[in-house]
């Protein structure tokens, strides 16, 4: 199958868990990957720089939105290079529209779309070319829809990232695509633990890089104070594997339920969430998750793409 990826590469590491992902996945194509929240080209030479240690210098990549389409403000950051990075990285900046013209290529290749950082480029694509985002088949990191489980965080829409940093690039991605959308309520059940760095360490080099930054965010992010507040996580709980069950849901993988839903967007002090509606838009929304079954698939496929 035929994968275009936008992603905001070289923040919360799990993009580069995701991209590790599928390079190792059985029968996809990459056609494409834009970097989105991406004003200097940072974000684009780390994830040239990634493809290279994978041996995948044939992906073809453009950096993308510079700002948020709603607020003109930069979204987000990429954490301490030293801590997460082993080698000097430069930055990969591309001509202004550069990031369009490979996703409508992708588009007019029927290639899936896996939306894993704010969704601006999209929005720009819509915008500029009107229609070329009609029809074109999405799985979007992200989408409010109700609250998570008991046993799990008791976060609210603000946490909904990707959404909040561009909420107009949301409702536009809503209205002309054909889109599913993957919220945290089931990506917090996909869980990157510590039980799994012997294995991720033994698979290559890509692994141990995974490795490294798994441990320096989740001691960014106190992920162990997180677990110990909440039954539903892992004790030993590094990260969430939101980007990686995304791109998962993308190429097919069927340890997920998906159902048809209606939703209308609702915007009350700027924070976006979405309603089930009878008369809303149409979408399609990943409801639950095996998330045992995912650790062990997304470990095979990083093993697969290092060998």
């Amino acid at each position: 199958m035929l994968l275009h990826i936008d992603t905001d590469f070289a923040g919360d590491p799990d993009d580069a868990c995701a991209l590790a992902m599928v390079l190792g996945w059985p029968g996809v194509e990459i056609t494409g990957i834009t970097t989105t929240a991406d004003p200097d080209g940072r974000r684009a030479g780390y994830l040239r720089h990634f493809l290279h240690l994978a041996g995948r210098d044939d992906v073809r990549l453009a950096s993308g939105a510079a700002v948020s389409g709603t607020t003109s403000l930069p979204m987000g950051d990429t954490p301490d290079h030293d801590r997460y990075w082993t080698a000097p990285v430069a930055p990969y900046l591309s001509p202004p529209d550069a990031a369009l013209d490979l996703l409508e290529e992708s588009i007019d290749r029927r290639a899936t779309l896996a939306a894993i950082g704010p969704y601006t480029n999209l929005a720009r694509l819509e915008n500029a070319r009107p229609g070329r985002l009609g029809g074109a088949r999405v799985i979007a990191m992200g989408g409010w829809t109700g609250p998570l489980d008991p046993d799990l965080p008791p976060w609210a829409p603000e946490r909904d990232w990707n959404v909040q940093c561009d909420t107009a690039a949301a409702i536009t991605l809503l209205r002309h695509a054909s889109v599913t959308w993957v919220p945290i309520a089931v990506t917090a059940r996909a869980q990157l633990r510590a039980v799994d760095l012997p294995r991720l360490r033994a698979s290559g080099e890509l692994g141990n890089l995974l490795a490294r930054q798994a441990l320096a965010y989740a001691a960014d992010r106190d992920a162990a104070a997180l677990a110990a507040s909440h039954p539903g996580l892992a004790d030993d709980l590094l990260n969430f594997h939101h980007d990686p069950l995304t791109c998962a849901v993308a190429v097919g993988w069927s340890g997920v339920t998906v159902s048809p839903m209606t939703l209308e967007p609702v915007l009350e002090a700027e924070v976006l969430r979405f309603e089930p509606y009878e008369d809303g838009l149409p979408c399609r929304v990943v409801t639950a998750v095996d998330g045992a079954a995912f650790a062990e698939t997304w470990l095979a496929a990083v093993e697969a793409a290092q060998r």
